[in-house]
């Protein structure tokens, strides 16, 4: 579910044991159980993630792109 948060994480070539480390997490498990969607991240982790990458939330964990629907009828 969080690709960008993984391809980021990957990228500083930190792990799931990494990032667990860093919310406090006991186990990595726990860490990746949020990573792939299945438990939701709180805004607090969420903002202790994009601190550690000196990012912003959004960058991380929002979607930019919208759907030609949701733009239909909109003026430009």
């Amino acid at each position: 579910m969080y690709s960008k948060l993984k391809e980021i994480r990957t990228s500083k070539r930190e792990t799931c044991e990494d990032l667990s480390a860093i919310l406090g997490f006991k186990t990595r498990g726990a860490y990746h159980k949020k990573e792939t969607g299945n438990v939701p991240f709180t805004l607090l982790e969420a903002k202790a993630i994009a601190d550690h990458y000196n990012l912003r939330i959004e960058d991380i964990f929002f979607n930019n792109e919208v759907s030609n629907k949701d733009t239909a009828g909109a003026l430009i």
